[in-house]
Order: C-alpha cells, then sequence, then structure tokens
C-alpha cells in the first residue's frame, strides 16, 4: 500500500499545482483538449499565457456567453408581458428598476423618494449605499431616447461594469492561493455565475470580498478589511466573514491582526455609509427595514412550509435568528475544536451558507456569493459540478415556476409542488457542499489544498501559526505528520 504524509507546512512547495494530477474528474475532462498535462508541458520563461490570464479569459467569455443567454430578454421580452422574460429564462431586475426607481427620471438614490406601484404611496431604494451608487452612475452613462431603449442601454451599462467586476473576480480568486491558481476555474467555468451575474448587482459585493481575501492571503490586514467593509456597504453578507477571522485569530494568536480588519472595516464601511445616513437617514434606513419587513420569499425554505401549510410564518426573523445562532455557535466550535485549525475559506464558506440557508429569501444570485468561497474551500470538481447542477435546475425552476404563476388560467410553466421540488434540490446542494466542507475540517487530511504540505495559503498571517488556544486546552501540532492515502502525491510518499 502507498501512504503519503503532510508534515510539517512549508513554503518549499511552490510550483503550481495542475488539476489534472490532483483530481480524476479534471483528468478526465481534459481529454478533450489532449489529455491531461504532461511533465515536458512545462510554461515557456516569460510566455503569455499565464494561469490567471487563462482563467480571467475564460472566465470573461463565459461571462459574455451568459449576456447572449439574456438576449431574448434584451431584444423584447423585458417589455412584452412578464411570462416571456420567464419561460426563456431570461429575467433580470436590472432594466425593470431602471424606471421603478427613479433612474430614469434622475431621482437621486435615498434623497428623493420614488412612486411605488403596488401600494400608490412614495418609498425610498431599498439597496444599501454602495449599490445604490453603482446604479447611479451606470445611469450618468446611459443615454436618451425612449423608455425601452434608455432601459436596454441601461442593462448594457451595468453589464460592462459587472464584467470589470467579474475580472476581478477572477484575478483575485486565481491569486489568492498561490500554487493554486488553477482553481479559480471553479469560479471561471461555473454555469451558476454566467446564468446569474447580470440578474442583480451583487457581482460589486463579490469581487469586493474576493479581493479581500486576496489582500488577507498576503498578510495585509488592514487592506483586507477596507475591502470588507466596502463590501459590507454594497451587500451584507461580507460583513459574516469577521466571524471566522476573529475565531482564527483567536485561536492562532492572532488578534491584533483581526483588529486591523476590524477597524479597515468599520472605517471604509462609515466613510460611505455616514454622509447618506446624516443627510439622508429616511432613505439610507430603507434597506435595513426592507430586508427586516419583507415577507417569506422565493428560493427558502420557508417559503416551502408556508405554501405547504398555507401560514405565511409571519415570525420567519425570530426562527432564522435562532437557526442562525445556533449554526454560528457549531462553526465556532469547529474552528476552536477541529484537530487542525481550519482554512479561512472553509469557515467563511460555511457562515455564508448559512446565512443563505435561513434567510427568508435565497434569490437565484444569491449563488454568487458561494462560489469563490467555494472553489477556495473545496476545489474538487465532482463536489463543485454536484452543487452546481442543483443550482442550474434552480435557476431553471424559479423561473418557469414564475411562468406558471404568471400565465393566469393557462397555467404554463412548473407548479408550487414542482418548485418545492427544486428549492429541495438547492438547498440541499448547499447542504452537500457544506458537509464535505466540514468533513475536510474535522479530517484534514481528506482537504485537497492541503495534501502539498501546505496549512492555509488563503490564511495570510494565519498561515503556519501554531495554535495558542483551542476549546478542551488541546492544541493541534502542525509538524505531526497527517496519514493521507493517495498514491499520487509525487513527494514524501513510503511504501508499506
Amino acid at each position: 500500500m502507498t501512504r503519503a504524509y503532510l508534515s510539517e507546512p512549508s513554503d518549499r512547495n511552490t510550483a503550481p499545482v495542475r488539476p489534472t494530477e490532483q483530481d480524476e474528474v479534471a483528468a478526465a475532462g481534459s481529454e478533450l483538449i489532449g489529455g491531461p498535462v504532461g511533465r515536458r508541458a512545462a510554461p515557456q520563461p516569460g510566455g503569455w499565457w499565464t494561469p490567471v490570464r487563462v482563467v480571467a479569459l475564460l472566465g470573461l467569455g463565459m461571462f459574455v456567453l451568459g449576456m447572449i443567454q439574456k438576449a431574448p430578454c434584451f431584444n423584447g421580452a423585458w417589455f412584452s408581458g412578464q411570462t416571456s422574460q420567464y419561460v426563456h429564462a431570461c429575467y433580470s431586475d436590472i432594466p425593470h428598476l431602471f424606471a421603478g426607481r427613479g433612474f430614469a427620471d434622475g431621482l437621486v438614490p435615498y434623497f428623493d423618494r420614488i412612486p411605488e406601484r403596488v401600494s400608490g404611496g412614495m418609498t425610498y431604494l431599498e439597496y444599501p449605499v454602495l449599490t445604490g451608487v453603482f446604479m447611479e452612475v451606470a445611469s450618468w452613462m446611459t443615454p436618451g431616447g425612449d423608455i425601452q431603449y434608455r432601459e436596454q442601454l441601461y442593462w448594457m451599462v451595468n453589464a460592462g461594469m459587472l464584467m470589470v467586476c467579474a475580472a476581478v473576480l477572477f484575478v483575485s480568486a486565481a491569486r489568492t492561493h498561490r500554487n493554486r491558481p488553477w482553481d479559480a476555474l471553479f469560479v471561471a467555468l461555473a454555469p451558476a455565475l454566467a446564468l446569474t451575474a447580470t440578474i442583480n448587482w451583487d457581482l460589486l459585493a463579490v469581487a469586493l470580498t474576493a479581493s479581500a481575501l486576496l489582500m488577507w492571503s498576503r498578510s495585509r490586514p488592514l487592506a483586507a478589511g477596507v475591502l470588507i467593509g466596502l463590501a459590507t456597504a454594497a451587500k451584507l453578507y461580507p460583513a459574516l466573514l469577521l466571524g471566522p477571522l476573529l475565531l482564527l485569530c483567536w485561536r492562532a494568536g492572532r488578534l491584533p491582526s483581526f483588529a486591523k480588519a476590524l477597524t479597515g472595516a468599520a472605517a471604509s464601511w462609515l466613510c460611505v455609509n455616514l454622509p447618506v445616513m446624516l443627510l439622508a437617514p429616511q432613505g439610507w434606513s430603507k434597506f435595513y427595514s426592507f430586508s427586516q419587513e419583507r415577507p417569506v420569499d422565493f428560493g427558502s425554505i420557508w417559503l416551502i412550509i408556508s405554501q405547504r401549510t398555507g401560514d405565511p410564518v409571519s415570525d420567519a426573523n425570530v426562527y432564522a435568528m435562532v437557526l442562525m445562532a445556533l449554526g454560528c455557535a457549531g462553526i465556532a466550535a469547529l474552528a476552536l475544536r477541529a484537530p487542525r485549525r481550519p482554512r479561512l475559506a472553509q469557515l467563511a464558506l460555511l457562515v455564508v451558507a448559512l446565512f443563505i440557508l435561513t434567510n427568508k429569501v435565497y434569490s437565484p444570485q444569491y449563488v454568487l456569493w458561494l462560489i469563490p468561497l467555494a472553489a477556495l474551500a473545496r476545489p474538487r470538481w465532482r463536489d463543485i459540478l454536484i452543487w452546481q447542477a442543483c443550482e442550474v435546475v434552480y435557476f431553471l425552476g424559479i423561473w418557469l415556476y414564475l411562468a406558471y404563476t404568471g400565465s393566469g388560467d393557462k397555467h404554463h410553466g412548473l407548479p408550487p409542488e414542482g418548485y418545492q421540488l427544486v428549492i429541495m434540490a438547492h438547498l440541499l446542494g448547499t447542504l452537500y457542499l457544506c458537509a464535505v466542507v466540514v468533513r475536510d475540517a474535522l479530517t484534514p487530511e481528506r482537504d485537497v489544498v492541503r495534501r502539498d504540505g501546505t496549512d492555509d495559503p488563503g490564511g495570510g498571517v494565519l498561515d503556519r501559526a501554531p495554535d495558542v488556544f483551542t476549546l478542551g486546552g488541546r492544541r493541534a501540532s502542525h509538524a505531526k505528520p497527517v496519514p493521507f492515502e493517495d498514491a499520487q502525491v509525487s513527494w514524501g510518499t513510503a511504501t508499506h
């Protein structure tokens, strides 16, 4: 039997890890382009085709395919009634909110009230401040004309700006783990990213979060914190990353680094929010009141319960908070009791996934939050493909369900019972991904990132740091060999 050992983490493995040498799915898929990379296929010094550039170009190609997928809506389905855009699965919030949130009329977000179509009253923009700025800047770049033409151009302008965010995301994901740039292919080639990238503005926060993880991996906690704060000013979820950072810094005795990150996050968040908070408090608070007051909505377990029981689950906020608190307690126990300190990406994925799973709504674009974290936490094609398949099924299912509810007595599309099944599919897909990550944290010899003897290539100041605190007083030794069954590891093997 061939047994390999993970010895003390070190920097001696600096060559990029080749996926076809570690992943059977990647090796099988490579047959489409000539087979796995051989030992003679070394990159030429100074060559243009670096892993980062290849990943970025492939990712941008997928982004363009996602834009092409929206072509039926761009060519008229957005403007010819609700059902057509759902049947073609090309819906986007962006063109509809151009007029619906006052951008077409030159209204200033958070300062000017906008008419509410359903109630007939007046309201404010229900997005965080940095996202509102992004939307406003796109409206400035949208030329005049009739409203349909302007809505089309507004989507195109936003798509171009979001493509820049996507490029930042791809490059950041490829550079976070120095010796594993090819793991960013999980991000670049993710079908759910191509399908959902231009539904809403989430890519702005996702790109900033990925950049924050890159800065943390380079041992720049203050810069990472500033980017987390900016990301939180665009979407609420990036603030959740501060929890894993606190736990891991506590265990590793790196609390000063966490303090720098927290300070940077608070400062940058305040720089964006404080002016609007002081000058337009009602408009600024709309996002938070809307999040609190919105009813149970698409994609959540609460919607299944509501539809099955007829109960609107008015206490969903309370239930979600309780489940979130319990889940965070479990993640904290994992962070402080695991035999080896979990990697940052692993805990980040778990806490963001927990937030999504317990939330009142699980919109299709929320998958964007998880894709870069999944690529860093569990870079295995089999697991990523299983999860992505569930998300693609849900992406198609929600539009078919909306087509069913919007087609009147004809009921063309997916009935509620079918929609509940696709909700369960994408919830279970996310739970499956979390389960394998938890397993990796509890049995670190199964963590593919640590196969070559590294510790946490995205951990920055945490990488190779000894533990100073664990629950129960047990401290893991990073120098202790960890057995790992894999005959493909090319060094440190012994035959028994």
